[in-house]
C-alpha cells in the first residue's frame, strides 16, 4: 500500500472558487478532480466566507466579529460569526449530498494558526501574535474545532478512505522574518522563532489525518514546516528558487509530498499537458531523484486558490491538472 492515500498521476485544487453558488462548485470539483476532490470554498459570499473568518469559525470558544480594521476577539458570539459558521455548514450539507457513493481520499481546507494569529486582533489591543499567551490559547482552541472539524467531514463522507487536511499559512514567512504589521500598521511585529513557530504548527495537527501546508508566498520555509511534522507542502512551483534546492531535497528524500501549483490561478490561456507538468519533471530531473517515485509524491494544483478567476477558466484549471497529472506517470521523461 502506498504511503500517500491518493494513487499515481493525482491532481487537486487549493481550495477557493469564484461565484457564491457552493453546489455548483462542489459539482465541478468531484468531477473534475475524482481522484482527490475537496471542499471548495467561495470567499465572494462576503462576511465569514473568506479565508480568516471562515478559518476562525473552527475556534472553540473564541468567538470573533468583523471590526474596521478586519477580524477580532469579542466577548460572545455574534453576527458574524454565525454567519461563517453558517457559511461552513451549508457547504458541508452540499458536500454530503454529493458526495454520496464516493469512496477515495478527501482534502479539506483551513487558514493555520500562525495566520490566524497574524491577521485576528485582540479584544482590546494588537494582532493575536503580539501575545504568546493568546497565541497558545488560539492554536489549542483551533486544534479541538479542526478535529471536531475532520469528525464531521468523516461523517458526512463515509466513503473518504482519508481525510488530507490542507492548513493555509501564506502568513507563516512573515510571522518568522519579523515583518506582520502591528494592528496601527506603523510597526511590525517581533518574529517568533523557529522551533517555536514550530511547536505551535505540531500542535494543531490532527493525529487520524494527512497533514500539509500551504504557502503560495515567497520564502517558504520548509525547515519549520518539515519539524512541525507535516506530511506534505504546497507551494507555486513558479516561485521556487536554486537556493531551496537543497531543502527541498531533503523534504524529498523524507518522503514529503509536494503539492505543486502549475497553472495560474487566474484566467490566461491554458498551455498544453507537457508544458503543465514540465516543472515537476525538471525539479525531479534535476535533484537526481527517480521519476517511479514522482507520480506517487508530487500532486498537481493550481498555482493558488481560484477565487479570482471565471468559472469557465476554474474548471478548465482543474482538468489541465488532471490531464497533465498522467504525464509524470506515463511519460515522466519528456
Amino acid at each position: 500500500m502506498s504511503e500517500y492515500p491518493w494513487g499515481e498521476a493525482t491532481a487537486t485544487g487549493v481550495g477557493s472558487h469564484p461565484g457564491e453558488d457552493h453546489a455548483e462548485a462542489v459539482r465541478v470539483v468531484f468531477g473534475e478532480l475524482p481522484a482527490l476532490p475537496y471542499l471548495p470554498e467561495l470567499p465572494a459570499r462576503g462576511v465569514g466566507a473568506d479565508m480568516i473568518g471562515r478559518g476562525a469559525s473552527l475556534l472553540v470558544d473564541l468567538p470573533v466579529e468583523v471590526q474596521p480594521s478586519g477580524w477580532r476577539f469579542a466577548d460572545r458570539p455574534g453576527r458574524d460569526f454565525k454567519r461563517a459558521r453558517d457559511h461552513l455548514k451549508r457547504d458541508l450539507d452540499a458536500l454530503e449530498e454529493a458526495a454520496q457513493g464516493y469512496e477515495g481520499p478527501f482534502k479539506i481546507q483551513a487558514a493555520g494558526p500562525w495566520t490566524l494569529a497574524g491577521a485576528i486582533e485582540l479584544r482590546h489591543g494588537d494582532k493575536t501574535l503580539a501575545d504568546s499567551g493568546a497565541v497558545r490559547d488560539l492554536a489549542e482552541s483551533f486544534a479541538e474545532g479542526l478535529a471536531a472539524h475532520v469528525a464531521d467531514v468523516r461523517r458526512r463522507v463515509p466513503g473518504a478512505s482519508a481525510i488530507v487536511v490542507q492548513l493555509d499559512e501564506p502568513g507563516l514567512p512573515g510571522v518568522l522574518s519579523g515583518t506582520v504589521p502591528t494592528a496601527s500598521g506603523f510597526g511590525r511585529l517581533p518574529a517568533v522563532d523557529a522551533p517555536i513557530a514550530a511547536d505551535r504548527l505540531r500542535s494543531v495537527l490532527p493525529a487520524d489525518a494527512f497533514t500539509i501546508v500551504h504557502c503560495c508566498a515567497p520564502d517558504v520555509p520548509f525547515d519549520v514546516l518539515r519539524k512541525a511534522g507535516v506530511r506534505g507542502v504546497s507551494l507555486d512551483a513558479s516561485l521556487l528558487k536554486r537556493r531551496d534546492e537543497d531543502a527541498i531535497g531533503e523534504a524529498i528524500e523524507a518522503r514529503t509530498a509536494f503539492f505543486l501549483g502549475v497553472v495560474p490561478g487566474v484566467d490566461s490561456r491554458l498551455p498544453d499537458v507537457g508544458v503543465v507538468a514540465r516543472p515537476a519533471v525538471k525539479l525531479w530531473r534535476r535533484l537526481g531523484f527517480s521519476s517511479a517515485t514522482l507520480a506517487h509524491q508530487v500532486v498537481l494544483t493550481p498555482a493558488c486558490g481560484l477565487a479570482g478567476a471565471s468559472p469557465a477558466y476554474a474548471k478548465a484549471a482543474l482538468a489541465k491538472c488532471r490531464e497533465a497529472a498522467r504525464v509524470l506517470r506515463d511519460d515522466p521523461g519528456e
